[in-house]
């Protein structure tokens, strides 16, 4: 087989590749933004990938979800991912968690055996349990905040979780990491004001956030590169 990364090489060199290579990185969470973080992993060598999610591809994921089209629709969005990983890179190894990240689950994971830990999911109670246990494994991990209701991908930043700013998730996360003791957390978010979905388009009362092709795949390439660059600085 032809080199697959060498316009990686020259950019890098082989000892930062062969560290990606030999690295191995958990992303918890397959949607809009956790599938463009795999992606970019993917296409930038990383030897080995945990997928986390538990969630089957839905049509209203096709308009911002890179593994989403019409024949992928009622696929677990981890076997679609992995298929997907191995067509880009056949050395890879891929490791399948058909599961939500909770309580209930989380000691199905050993966070020692990560490299990094990427927190692409939506709730704060799974998030903050993923936080703790990277910490206490030291582990390094990198989280994404609020993505929805975005529609200007420019404001997208990477900070420290308490230099942040007008974001509703990042304030919830800010106050509960202060009171578990969590002194610093990597995080991607915006200070973009969140837009209000058109209420006409709710269905029995369900308040779900609106969504567009260009900001989650931001937001997920963005948390690729702080990856890449961490594992060979």
């Amino acid at each position: 087989m032809t080199d697959l990364f060498i316009r990686t090489k020259l950019l890098i060199g082989d000892k930062a590749l062969d560290t990606l290579k030999a690295s191995r990185v958990a992303v918890f969470g397959v949607g809009g933004v956790g599938g463009y973080v795999i992606e970019a992993l993917a296409r930038s060598g990383v030897g080995t990938l945990d997928i986390v999610d538990h969630d089957t591809v839905s049509d209203s994921n096709i308009n911002r979800q890179i593994i989403a089209t019409t024949k992928t629709v009622g696929q677990y969005k981890v076997d679609v991912m992995k298929q997907r990983i191995l067509e880009i890179n056949p050395e890879a190894n891929v490791n399948v968690h058909k599961c939500f990240y909770l309580p209930e689950t989380a000691d199905q994971f050993d966070f020692t055996k990560y490299d990094y830990v990427v927190d692409a999911i939506d709730t704060v109670t799974g998030k903050l349990q993923l936080i703790e246990r990277a910490k206490e494994a030291k582990t390094p991990i990198i989280s994404s905040m609020g993505a929805g209701n975005k529609l200007d991908p420019t404001q997208f930043e990477v900070s420290d979780i308490y230099k942040t700013s007008v974001c509703p998730l990042a304030k919830v996360m800010r106050r509960e990491c202060k009171k578990r003791g969590i002194e610093h957390l990597k995080v991607v978010y915006s200070k973009e004001k969140p837009l209000k979905p058109k209420k006409e388009f709710f269905t029995d009362g369900e308040i779900v956030p609106g969504s567009i092709a260009f900001v989650p795949s931001v937001v997920g390439l963005i948390l690729g590169g702080e990856v890449l660059k961490d594992l060979i600085s």
